[in-house]
């Protein structure tokens, strides 16, 4: 073997001679071409070394003395790629550089002088190029990984060149350490692979012009060189503990030994392609290694801008808009959680959300309440375990083009969901997207709470304009009744009296019209206690239609199924008589009106519908549902479809409206049904 040996390593110096010869012959005087025909001196040398080493029998330490140097000079042509120095100069006061040399020389000179004082043992010189071959594998790696495709078509002879004699070294040195000796039928191998890399090389070098060959070091670089270094420090560890494993092992150690290196390889690669390890890995390097993708004093600082600038009509449509422009979203919708069995639609933009889809959604709702995520519809597709627990109706949401679903959460409590959706397919969310999503959620959230609570200190406050109004006819209508008291008491003994009956005429007369002006300024009664029983809904729309049809135009009523729930019947009746007398108010007397009560899996429906006056999609947003607000002058007091949505929502209901001018009018009403007395907690979250 020890002369098939000198012949490898003596063809190996000769190429690499003739490599010398043709790069000074082609006169570049680039320092990438310098450093070039530097490596190739320097791998000439140690070649040749080695062949005289078999031809004279010095120390095998000579020939790995000129490898380290040889490992070293091709690691920083590596690092020189990835630079934009064009001076020796400039390079050597390079970080990277420094850092390497640095390093490089602490390891030669720690392993030969321990080698030296451990009476010439090898093995922490074994142990040395493992270090070093592996880390120029890192450094090739990190070169490809992020080269252009350009530079991966100039470079990608040179590193399965150098990768090739790298992973073969690593293998022997590593073996080596096991056993405590090298494999010289592997090591004089080494110049055959040395002779037969060699015009890689050369189409490396002639395809590189100038030296061009800056790459950029991204995170997923850092990424799989972790891997790598990862792999390489466990499959280091691993030959530690077999060789640990043959050397106490008596006669079975070495069988021992080779078993536990290929469990060791088994659990390797189990591990290397686990997603979950993959993808902690990526975010801790990210979190860690990297400045952050958003820079999240600008997001809050734009954040901020948008509320204060955008001229939505509402908040709900600001809030909306400015989750859609964080995704790129042509269409979104913010929907509200009224019970676990209802969501409302606050509002939404170019999206359609049918009774199927909001089906789907309390399922994905429960979802993000339990988990706290994000729903990526696109990844959930491709990856559906990642969402554990979660069913999701892929079809459904593609149909409908919903991609992205962002719940929205104050403090802790739930508050319901953005949802964005797209024509094309928006970006796949990675953890800083997330995050970011998120923080914006919470942001927007709490804007629109804070917008509904003064909604509601201002509808107070009205309510207590109106109480102190109150206050004053009370004691209008506290003379009118003394005054009627007066009569009452008088009338048996004045009953005959012509006077006295001119005078009861007056005081009637006046208090009528005082009744009159009371009644103009309220039209609310008092407010009674309520009290729940289970009613049959049917029941009670007909006596009110009844009632309704004493004047035209004449209602139709149709109900189907069983429409029984627990309900307070009185307030409920004084409900639709109010709604029915509007679509009566709204429709000329030979009109349509119908009302329709449907039993359904979860809720019973009513619909009141007419084909009168209709209302404008304006007037039903900003008008129809405000208290005070009323289009009849002095004959209402705006707070009859108020009081009813109200005490619709306080049954954990919906009531819902479309309408169209000259056309008509269409409510829906959805109640749940219940067998049980009281409002469940869960009903009214």
């Amino acid at each position: 073997m020890d002369f098939y040996g000198l012949i490898g390593f003596s063809l190996a110096a000769g190429v690499y001679a003739l490599f010398a010869l043709l790069i000074i012959a082609a006169r570049n005087h680039s320092l990438v071409a310098r450093a070039v025909l530097f490596c190739a001196l320097v791998t000439l040398s140690s070649n040749l070394i080695a062949a005289l080493q078999i031809k004279l029998g010095y120390s095998l330490q000579w020939a790995m003395l000129v490898d380290g140097f040889k490992i070293a000079c091709w690691s920083l042509l590596i690092i020189l790629f990835n630079t934009e120095h064009r001076s020796l100069k400039a390079l050597v006061s390079n970080y990277y550089v420094r850092q390497y040399v640095g390093v490089w020389l602490v390891l030669m000179l720690g392993s030969w002088l321990a080698s030296y004082w451990l009476g010439y043992a090898y093995e922490y010189i074994f142990l040395l190029f493992i270090i070093l071959n592996l880390w120029m594998l890192v450094l090739l790696e990190q070169l490809f990984r992020n080269a252009d495709l350009q530079v991966r078509w100039a470079i990608w002879p040179l590193m399965v060149a150098l990768a090739s004699v790298a992973i073969f070294d690593f293998v022997i040195y590593a073996q080596a350490t096991m056993v405590d000796s090298i494999d010289f039928d592997f090591w004089f191998s080494r110049g055959y692979l040395a002779f037969l890399v060699t015009p890689l090389l050369l189409i490396s070098i002639r395809r590189i012009k100038n030296g061009e060959v800056r790459i950029f070091v991204s995170r997923n670089v850092v990424f799989y060189s972790s891997m790598l270094m990862i792999a390489g420090a466990y499959l280091l560890l691993m030959s530690v503990a077999g060789y640990i494993i043959n050397f106490i092992g008596g006669e079975w150690g070495n069988l021992v030994s080779i078993g536990f290196l290929m469990l060791s390889g088994i659990v390797l690669v189990a591990l290397l392609i686990t997603e979950s390890l993959r993808r902690r890995v990526k975010v801790f390097i990210a979190k860690n290694f990297f400045a952050n993708k958003y820079e999240y004093r600008d997001e809050w600082l734009n954040l901020i801008e948008k509320i204060e600038t955008t001229s939505g009509a509402s908040h709900y449509q600001m809030a909306t808009q400015i989750m859609m422009s964080k995704v790129e979203a042509s269409r979104g919708a913010i929907i509200k959680k009224f019970s676990n069995q209802h969501y409302q639609l606050q509002y939404s933009q170019g999206l359609e959300i049918n009774e199927e889809v909001e089906e789907h959604l309390l399922v994905v709702g429960l979802f993000c309440h339990q988990q706290g995520w994000i729903v990526d519809v696109n990844e959930y597709e491709k990856s559906p375990l990642l969402y554990p627990d979660l069913i999701l109706n892929v079809a459904l949401f593609r149909s409908n083009n919903i991609q992205i679903i962002v719940p929205i959460f104050i403090g802790k409590a739930f508050y319901g969901l953005f949802v964005l959706a797209d024509e094309k397919e928006l970006k796949r969310l990675n953890w800083e997207d997330r995050d970011l999503l998120f923080a914006i959620s919470k942001q927007l959230g709490n804007f629109v709470s804070l917008y509904e609570a003064t909604d509601k200190l201002s509808e107070s406050k009205q309510f207590d304009a109106f109480n102190r109004m109150s206050a004053f006819l009370v004691h209008d209508l506290k003379n009118v009744q003394a005054q009627l008291a007066l009569i009452t008491a008088n009338a048996e003994k004045h009953r005959e009296n012509p006077e006295f009956i001119n005078d009861v005429f007056e005081t009637v007369e006046s208090a009528t019209q005082r009744l009159e002006k009371v009644l103009s300024q309220l039209r609310k009664k008092q407010v009674e206690q309520s009290s729940h029983s289970q009613t049959d809904l049917a029941i009670t729309i007909k006596k009110v239609v009844d009632q309704c049809n004493l004047s035209l135009p004449k209602v139709e009523f149709e109900v189907e199924g069983d429409c029984s729930t627990f309900i307070d019947n009185e307030s409920f009746q004084s409900v639709m008589h109010h709604l029915i007398q509007n679509a009566k108010e709204a429709t000329s007397s030979d009109g349509l009106i119908k009302v329709t009560a449907v039993e359904k899996k979860r809720i019973i429906r009513i619909i009141i519908e007419d084909n009168g006056s209709g209302m404008s999609e304006e007037f039903i947003k900003n008008r129809l549902f405000k208290p005070f607000d009323t289009t009849k002058g002095n004959a209402g007091m705006g707070i009859g479809v108020f009081e009813a949505k109200q005490f619709i929502e306080n049954m954990a209901g919906i009531i819902k409206v479309t309408s169209e001018l000259k056309k008509g009018t269409m409510f829906t009403i959805d109640l749940p049904r219940r067998t049980s007395g009281a409002i469940s907690g869960q009903d009214l979250l």
